[in-house]
Order: structure tokens, then sequence, then C-alpha cells
């Protein structure tokens, strides 16, 4: 398993947890990742950015997405590669072809990883979220997180990936359908907020604390109802 980027290390927290080894990298440089790698023990590491595309059975992008044409192509060449990223024009300037709809994301990394299988997943949810609501397989209270993807084999392996970190997935379809859970949609952070934040009833009576679990039942009408055109 290897992370890149800032929601990495929960999601390193997650996999080593579970018992999956982590390779880290970052822009930054392996210094900056020193504490982290200490917290998580023998089972992490840093190594480059191609070093850590070689070393993943996953690999997880999780960066900037006007920094997606440096992530590289050839170690990846037929791994399976979830994608985190969102479009943020503030941050990432503006991208004419998300503008206009004429593709997502997901798909641009895709376009650039042409050989890869890419998984988008685990993007719209907060990391605060995705370390606090993370349930065994059978908890009353597990949630599920959307993914799409155009290939089978990569789905499952993400869909295995997310259950042993303690998530259910749900396939929203293709990379093309990964607008439905992206920024400014109903299925983006809100659910997981109100699950980590919500009001629970008590023998008491109802007070603060953790929502519902978002369950695939919670997730399939949202998708179904994402609006595409929205103003970004």
């Amino acid at each position: 398993m290897s992370t890149i980027g800032l929601i990495g290390g929960t999601i390193a927290r997650l996999a080593v947890a579970a018992g999956h080894d982590v390779v880290l990298s970052n822009r930054r440089g392996p210094q900056s990742l020193a504490a982290l790698v200490a917290e998580l023990g023998p089972q992490a590491r840093v190594a480059t950015s191609a070093e850590v595309a070689a070393a993943g059975d996953i690999v997880v992008v999780t960066i900037p997405l006007h920094a997606y044409r440096a992530v590289p192509v050839e170690p990846l060449r037929g791994k399976v590669v979830i994608d985190t990223d969102n479009y943020y024009p503030q941050r990432d300037g503006r991208i004419a072809e998300l503008d206009d709809e004429t593709t997502t994301s997901n798909e641009l990394l895709q376009a650039h990883l042409p050989e890869s299988r890419v998984v988008k997943a685990m993007n719209n949810i907060f990391s605060v979220h995705l370390g606090s609501l993370a349930r065994p397989t059978g908890h009353p209270q597990r949630s599920a997180l959307a993914i799409a993807s155009a290939n089978l084999d990569a789905e499952q392996s993400v869909t295995a990936f997310l259950g042993s970190i303690g998530y259910d997935a749900l396939d929203a379809g293709p990379l093309a359908e990964g607008w439905r859970f992206q920024r400014d949609t109903a299925v983006y952070s809100e659910p997981y907020f109100s699950a980590g934040h919500g009001l629970t009833a008590t023998a008491q009576g109802a007070g603060p604390g953790p929502g519902p679990p978002v369950t695939a039942d919670t997730l399939r009408p949202l998708l179904a109802a994402a609006q595409r055109y929205r103003d970004m």
C-alpha cells in the first residue's frame, strides 16, 4: 500500500492498523514525514514518488489537482490508482475542460496514466471523518464510500482495501460518473459530517454525538439525484 499527499496520513494510519505495509511520499521531502513514519512504526517507510509508485500494489494519489501531471507514469503502469482529488479553481486555476464539463478530474488523471487503472474514492470525505468513522466488518455503525471505476478488477481491489480499513464500498458507476460525488454535490462531505457530528438518541433524550452511519442506502438516492451543472 502506498500513499501520496495530505489525506494519505489518515489512510496510512488506517492501513497500518489493518496490517498493510505503507510507503509514503510528498512534495516537501522525506524529513517532513519523519514524525508520521515514527508514529506508524516498522510497517511504514518514506520514499520518492517514483519509488512509491513502483512499490505499491495500490497507490493513492492525493495531491492538489493542478499537480496531477507530476504523478509518475511509467512505474504506475498496470497499477491500481486511487484518485482522491477534487477540482478547486481558486487553488488549481481554471481548467477549461472541467469548467465546460467535457471531462472530470478523475478522467484527467486516467488520461495522464493511460495504462493504470484509476478508481475515484475518498475524495468526498474530510480526513477527520475518514479516520473517525471507520468500523470493522459487520459493525452496525459501519459507513460506505462511493467509488467510480472503468475497471472491474480495480474496483474489486479497492473495495477489498476499503473493507480492510473500515468501510463498505458503493459502486457509483464508471469514471465518467465520478462527478456525482465531487465538490458541490449532496454526497460531498455533508453526510459524513452529519454522521460524525450529528445528534444521537440516548436514554436521556437527544443530544450531541455521532449521527447514523452513511450506508449504501444513504448514498444511492443522493448519487442518483446529483445535478451535473453547478457553479464551480
